[in-house]
């Protein structure tokens, strides 16, 4: 399930795509400003964002181009009702993978997200993207994983459930969608299982002084919050 954050601070706007994007069987986090919007885009926690230029606080091409200052390479759609070729240009040199002209066709957004996600599942490999989350580095690529700098040793279930929760920061992930990120089939292994690996990976967050970020939500799963 592809993660898309939508950024745009119309309310109509933002209900209608998270509306329409959920039903393509997408997750879908929205925000109505900039300054939201680049914090939860520098956790790298999202495969795709859809960025409105116009923005309250901080404009589209400045969250874009903080992302990219900070080596975040998650595609970014901008959307926006310029449709001047100068103000295309503008946008893909500050590293956009895409530019929508207001009012779009919602058929022509999801076609372009769509082609978006699947250069980036090419170009990772499908292995996952790199996340951030405050101290906390999550890497598939080189399935490393950090906290202030300090490297932490995992085991490869270890590593993807981390990742797997990682990638869905300060948001409760129950354990049977654990099961199928981390097993592969919510039925592969018993819940029981999910809580013995979550202790392991407590242990080893704790040992980096990051085991605040690891918490249990009674009678659902679990989360890893941003710590702040």
């Amino acid at each position: 399930m592809a993660r898309v954050l939508v950024v745009d601070d119309e309310p109509g706007v933002r209900t209608a795509l998270h509306r329409g994007l959920t039903a393509e069987g997408m997750e879908v986090v929205s925000v109505g400003d900039g300054q939201s919007a680049l914090r939860a885009a520098l956790t790298g926690s999202f495969d795709a964002v859809v960025l409105d230029i116009i923005l309250p606080g901080l404009s589209g091409y400045r969250v874009l181009e903080h992302m990219r200052a900070a080596g975040v390479d998650t595609p970014v759609l901008l959307v926006s009702a310029k449709d001047g070729e100068i103000d295309q240009a503008d946008g893909l040199d500050l590293g956009a993978d895409g530019y929508l002209v207001k009012p779009f066709s919602f058929v022509v957004l999801v076609a372009q997200l769509k082609s978006m996600l699947r250069r980036r599942d090419a170009t990772l490999g499908r292995t996952g993207q790199r996340v951030r989350l405050g101290g906390l580095v999550v890497d598939p690529a080189a399935r490393s994983a950090s906290y202030e700098g300090n490297a932490m040793e995992l085991s490869p279930r270890e590593f993807a459930l981390l990742h797997a929760l990682a990638s869905r920061p300060d948001t409760a992930v129950a354990k049977d969608e654990l099961l199928r990120l981390v097993w592969g089939d919510s039925q592969a292994a018993s819940r029981n299982v999910v809580e013995v690996y979550v202790g392991y990976l407590r242990r080893k967050l704790e040992a980096v002084g990051a085991g605040h970020l690891l918490r249990t939500v009674r009678g659902f799963g679990y989360l890893v919050g941003s710590g702040t």
